[in-house]
């Protein structure tokens, strides 16, 4: 029987993938209590890096933006994975969107919000949440985009 989570993820068009295995020394995912972490992910789609480059010099904000709506992707696989079925979430509390951005680049919150509308479209009012946007020099692969996540679950 389909959950309510996997039905508006089939109305939204979003399949989650296998969680993408860790590439270093960490665990995707900590669980302690009703409190889930997720370790920052990266845009993979079908075990190949997407949108690599500088935000704001090699990408355009739309691109860091499908960036990020793809890291929020593997941020669900793997939520999925550690709680079994995303009917349990009962809010996402944090996302951190790291975005791999030009000097002088300002529009950071343009695109995290690639990320946390996925959130709020998958959740509604469960998926609202704080958040940090954050302007890096580089990121891991090389890619536009990382997220990380907290979220809490019965």
């Amino acid at each position: 029987m389909t959950g309510r989570i996997d039905a508006r993820l089939k109305e939204l068009g979003i399949m989650l993938p296998a969680p993408p295995a860790p590439v270093a020394s960490y665990v995707p995912t900590v669980v302690n209590g009703q409190t889930v972490y997720v370790s920052g992910q990266i845009p993979v789609e079908g075990g190949a890096l997407k949108y690599v480059g500088i935000v704001g010099a090699d990408l355009a904000v739309t691109e860091g933006q499908a960036a990020a709506k793809l890291c929020a992707i593997n941020v669900l696989a793997q939520l999925k994975a550690a709680v079994g079925d995303l009917d349990r979430v009962t809010a996402c509390l944090k996302l951190t969107v790291f975005v791999n951005a030009a000097p002088g680049f300002t529009q950071h919150p343009e695109v995290a919000n690639g990320a946390s509308d996925v959130m709020v479209a998958v959740f509604g009012d469960a998926g609202k949440h704080v958040r940090s946007a954050v302007g890096a020099g580089s990121l891991p692969r090389g890619v536009a985009t990382e997220v990380e996540a907290i979220f809490a679950f019965e």
